[in-house]
Parts: C-alpha cells; structure tokens; sequence
C-alpha cells in the first residue's frame, strides 16, 4: 500500500485495505470524533494522510454510539480508536488560537476499546 490514505473510503474500501495491511503493516490509527447531539464520525489515520469515512453515496458515515463503530470495525481486525472531540477554539471567529492539529487530536484523545457484548 502506498503511505497515504485517500480522502474518503467507504467501510468496503476499509475493508480490502485492511486485508492488504494485516499481514504487512499496521493497520490506521482509527479516531472517533464526537460531535453534537450523540454523533461520532470516523476518521483513519495513516503515516500523514487523514481519511474519512463514507457511505456508498460518498457522504460523511455517522454513527449514534462508539458500540456502533466497534461493530462496524472489530471485525476487520481495528482492536481500538481514539475518541476525541470538536475544540471549542475551532468554531469561534476571530480567536487567534490555531485550530487543533490531527497529531494533537490523536495525542489527546481518550483510548476506547473495540469489544462489543451482545
């Protein structure tokens, strides 16, 4: 594979990527972002690209619960991600603070496992 990741990849384009990956490199560092109102997207981190994760009609997947993305990813060998959220400097106009990088989102963020219990 090469060392970036394309901008948008759906859960079946995840999914033969990381069938290429387990036997030859880590898999992406998967980070779960929460937004409001019970939301959470997934982005993939791999090397220096950043790839978001889509439906089938390219548009941003949502999940309303972190058990769903464990389900979604547990079974294509994901073990965990890291759950970050929205800084509030990001949304304010005019606030000199610079936004938060993807390194410190992932540096930061909260470790949750993947292991889902019926």
């Amino acid at each position: 594979m090469s060392s970036t990741l394309p901008p948008r990849l759906t859960l079946e384009e995840l999914s033969q990527l990381s069938k290429s990956l387990q036997s030859s490199a880590p898999l992406p560092d998967v980070e779960l972002h929460g937004l409001d109102m019970g939301w959470y997207i997934v982005r993939l981190h791999y090397s220096d690209s950043v790839g978001l994760l889509v439906d089938a009609q390219g548009e941003t997947k949502r999940f309303s619960g972190t058990q769903w993305v464990s389900r979604a990813l547990a079974p294509l060998g994901f073990t965990h991600g890291v759950l970050t959220w929205a800084d509030a400097t990001d949304e304010m106009v005019g606030n000199e603070t610079p936004p938060v990088t993807a390194q410190q989102r992932m540096a930061y963020g909260v470790r949750v496992a993947f292991e889902t219990r019926h």
